[in-house]
């Protein structure tokens, strides 16, 4: 596979964001293996200072169709932020999935030298596209990913390295 800037991005949100769902169906069945309700995992964080294990999930597939629509030349569809459940959140997941996949490799021809500009508080942050994916976007899409593990990690849920990484 040559080293697309399609081939840099959307594989490695559509295998990462699997894992990740079916971390949360792991999650799912701790909860009630260990009759925790289902929500003390979804809004347990690592510091007091940090977002919710919902938060992280969130945020990870904002990264992953913010990401691939602005390498493809799109604005990023939004998505509202109202998941309170596992269920909701893997739709999501879901959501984002099919969005990502829908994108054709076409679509991000030229990407690493396409500017892209995002909006942080009020300043304008400026990247090439090749720029942007390796020091900004995969970076954050792999901090919420792993911090989400880490979260369930903490709070008991039966999870090891391959459930992260997944099979190669």
């Amino acid at each position: 596979m040559p080293a697309t800037m399609h081939a840099l991005s959307v594989p490695i949100f559509v295998k990462t964001l699997g894992n990740l769902s079916a971390i949360l169906d792991k999650a799912a069945a701790h909860a009630q293996a260990k009759k925790i309700d289902p929500a003390v995992l979804l809004n347990s964080r690592l510091y007091p200072d940090m977002f919710t294990l919902t938060r992280q999930v969130q945020l990870a597939g904002d990264f992953a169709k913010g990401t691939a629509a602005r390498l493809a030349g799109l604005e990023p569809p939004k998505y509202d932020d109202t998941e309170t459940t596992i269920d909701q959140l893997k739709a999501r997941i879901a959501r984002t999935l099919e969005f990502v996949q829908g994108l054709n490799p076409g679509q991000f021809e030229g990407a690493e030298a396409r500017e892209i500009s995002i909006k942080i508080r009020d300043t304008t942050q400026k990247y090439s596209g090749l720029v942007y994916l390796a020091h900004v976007a995969l970076p954050n899409f792999f901090f919420h990913s792993t911090t989400a593990y880490d979260i369930l990690r903490h709070n008991g849920v039966e999870l090891g390295k391959r459930d992260f990484i997944g099979a190669t």
